[in-house]
């Protein structure tokens, strides 16, 4: 056990928001002595539409902080994002927190071993919505054994041009960088530093890139809920 945090922190209004659940208000009633049978808080309420928090970073602000994720709180804030589905809900989380999500372009993708063949479906993805895929040396075999077609790109070792070059040169709309292993941080420390800069959308897990497709196909979706009319929903449900 590394830590223990008994408080209602980001998560608990979040769960709150996206429920219509007062938890914080439950809970303060709960230790007074009341019976969560008596505040009607025994039933799971399972909302019929999706909410997504996206935590935001401050890495355009701080140029030379490195992107890329560990045990330490990088985040400055969060904001959460409602749909009908999860592509919506993902696709609103993103923009409110200022990711600008490209819809079309190159996305340049080099993940760590175990991550290769979630790659391939990512590709696939990526090629089915208009992308162009680039690849380091790894990557690229992977893909193209699967049938995949990619261009190779060199890493920042193995000569120019390389892919920081590329970004640089306004080339790269989109970034699914994974890494493992301390050298492999190190070495694309340049990549995450440069997209940063240049204010390319870069994912550090297969996940988001996967969760990024389907947000690209409801990108045009702006209906507007009021938070009190879904909670309603979901009280009638």
């Amino acid at each position: 056990m590394l830590e223990v945090n008994p408080r209602a922190s980001r998560t608990v209004p979040f769960v709150s928001k996206a429920t219509g659940v007062p938890l914080a208000k439950v809970a303060a009633r709960v230790m007074t002595g009341r019976k969560l049978k008596e505040l009607g808080a025994t039933v799971e309420q399972v909302p019929g539409y999706f909410s997504v928090k996206e935590a935001v970073f401050p890495f355009a602000k701080f140029p030379e902080a490195d992107p890329i994720l560990g045990p330490e709180m990088k985040s400055t804030g969060e904001v959460m994002g409602t749909g009908r589905t999860f592509g919506e809900a993902y696709a609103k989380a993103q923009a409110a927190s200022g990711v600008t999500l490209p819809r079309n372009g190159v996305c340049f993708i080099s993940v760590r071993d175990r991550d290769k063949q979630g790659a391939v479906a990512l590709a696939r993805k990526l090629i089915e919505r208009g992308f162009e895929v680039l690849a380091t040396s790894g990557t690229a075999k992977t893909l193209q054994e699967a049938g995949i077609t990619c261009r190779r790109v060199n890493k920042v070792r193995e000569g120019r041009p390389h892919i920081v070059d590329m970004i640089k040169n306004d080339e790269i709309d989109l970034i699914v960088n994974t890494t493992e292993g301390k050298q492999a941080v190190r070495e694309s420390n340049s990549i995450r530093r440069e997209a940063v800069h240049r204010r390319v959308t870069y994912y550090t897990t297969l996940a988001a890139g996967l969760a990024t497709c389907e947000a690209m196909d409801h990108m045009d979706d702006v209906e507007v809920n009021r938070l009190q009319d879904l909670h309603k929903e979901g009280a009638r449900a």
